[in-house]
């Protein structure tokens, strides 16, 4: 165990961060692609496939991935028995899951409004099949510290996608269409899949249905919170066929939308890493003496580097915006507004540890459906009239809404001493900093002057932040 447990969760955030940076760099990459070669319709129609697959994603998976990180390192746990019951129970349930799809894919795909388009719910549904068990596979190897292979894995996956994007987009001789995005992702699934064969095979199968009970009955839990919870993220993008400003076009609006969210990647990017490496982590330090000191300094950490993240995108705003077709910069307003809300949601997971480490694990179905209800009744009250603002003020109030309430249980049930005098003092700065970037905005005449006043600004909150969080001493093991 490193000496120095805030450098290891920073390492191994670093090795994981590689694959999901690589991920979501060469997404954004495509984004000016898809925002040009496709037209808003065909973008919307995208979104709103992935929309579909991130939430039943959650469901197919049953909540093991959590539930393998428990049972595996409780003491005289069989990690063998554990992931090969996860893995197993998993299997079955999505090779139903495909035989179903299959089945009735005519039909799914009329009910939809796209008539001769069952190869997209093929697609969807052995998207699905193939990428619920890679993440069994892929939790083992966080398990172990694995984090180099699990990176490499990653990376083969993404440059796969990457390559049948190219070829679909600039070699294949028809027409680009929604549905090549889809099965780009399919045929990576299917790469990383065949690469976990080996894993596999070594890990020898076996069936323990006490063990997988067990499993089951503490993750199920999870699995009901979480659904909610990625139902909360995508929920709007499902809501556009309804509530739209223009039912004529509501397509056009959610492609809109989706391609300004692009812009906030790295925040999400920097959450997705931090996730990777902070859950094992967290599990593995609960019985330190120290722990919940420990996870409070974490918590500004991520606060300030978050501010950062934030200060950073829109300070260079004017070149990110670029890389969107000149049809789509049209949404560019939501940018920031989405960026807070990510903080939120990084910030979110930081307090929900509490009902993991504690094993209250169904207070976070209650805390979700809070959150699930916040975005239903801001989209369903204000999408009618203010189309895609109406979903980004619905994320910002609906994450804010599961923190507060996250933070108030933990204090009763899992009490961390978070100092939040000083988490608001990051916002503070951050926001003085954010209004100085729209001051210089509204007085410099030329681009390059607009980016050399919000460098600087940027750098000041730098160094503002590392200053206060020198100030904050790391608790002894």
């Amino acid at each position: 165990m490193a000496k120095n447990p805030l450098k290891q969760l920073a390492g191994e955030t670093a090795v994981y961060g590689f694959s999901s940076i690589l991920a979501r760099v060469l997404n954004f990459l495509f984004v000016p692609i898809y925002t040009r070669m496709l037209t808003q319709e065909q973008y919307g129609v995208v979104t709103e496939f992935m929309a579909y697959i991130a939430i039943l994603q959650v469901v197919l998976v049953l909540g093991l991935e959590t539930g393998c990180f428990r049972f595996a390192n409780k003491e005289g746990a069989s990690p063998r028995k554990v992931y090969s019951g996860a893995l197993l129970a998993v299997f079955g349930l999505n090779l139903a899951f495909l035989a179903f799809m299959v089945a009735f894919s005519e039909s799914i795909s009329a009910a939809l409004g796209y008539q001769g388009y069952r190869s997209l719910i093929i697609y969807v549904a052995a998207i699905l099949f193939s990428d619920s068990i890679t993440a069994i596979l892929f939790a083992k190897l966080r398990q172990e510290h694995k984090a180099v292979k699990f990176a490499i894995l990653k990376t083969v996956k993404i440059l796969t996608e990457t390559g049948a994007n190219l070829v679909l987009f600039f070699v294949y001789p028809a027409q680009p269409d929604f549905t090549y995005p889809i099965l780009a992702i399919l045929i990576s699934c299917l790469v990383c899949l065949a690469l976990f064969v080996p894993d596999i095979v070594r890990l020898r199968l076996v069936w323990d249905g006490s063990v997988v009970r067990q499993m089951l009955l503490y993750s199920l839990p999870l699995m009901v919170a979480a659904l909610p919870g990625v139902a909360n993220d995508f929920l709007d993008r499902i809501l556009f066929r309804y509530f739209d400003t223009s039912s004529e076009a509501w397509r056009a609006s959610l492609g809109v939308y989706q391609a300004a969210v692009k812009l906030a990647v790295i925040m999400n990017l920097f959450i997705q890493m931090f996730r990777y490496a902070a859950e094992p982590f967290f599990f593995q330090r609960a019985a330190d003496k120290n722990s919940k000191e420990l996870y409070a300094v974490v918590m500004e950490y991520f606060t300030a580097f978050c501010g950062l993240v934030f200060l950073g995108v829109i300070g260079y705003i004017d070149v990110i915006s670029l890389f969107l077709g000149r049809d789509f910069r049209v949404g560019i307003g939501v940018v920031p507004i989405m960026l807070l809300s990510y903080m939120l949601l990084g910030m979110l997971f930081n307090v929900s540890m509490w009902y993991k480490l504690s094993g209250k694990t169904k207070m976070a179905i209650w805390i979700t459906l809070a959150g699930l209800l916040v975005t239903a009744v801001v989209n369903v009250l204000f999408m009618p009239r203010y189309s895609y603002w109406a979903s980004a003020y619905g994320h910002l109030a609906s994450y804010l809404v599961m923190f507060v309430l996250s933070a108030w249980l933990g204090s009763k049930y899992y009490p961390i001493p978070y100092k939040w005098h000083r988490i608001l003092l990051y916002f503070l700065l951050m926001g003085i900093f954010y209004a100085g970037i729209r001051l210089c905005f509204s007085w410099a005449d030329t681009l390059w002057l607009r980016l050399a006043a919000s460098t600087l600004l940027i750098g000041l909150y730098a160094a503002a932040s590392w200053v206060l969080l020198r100030r904050r001493p790391l608790p002894t093991a």
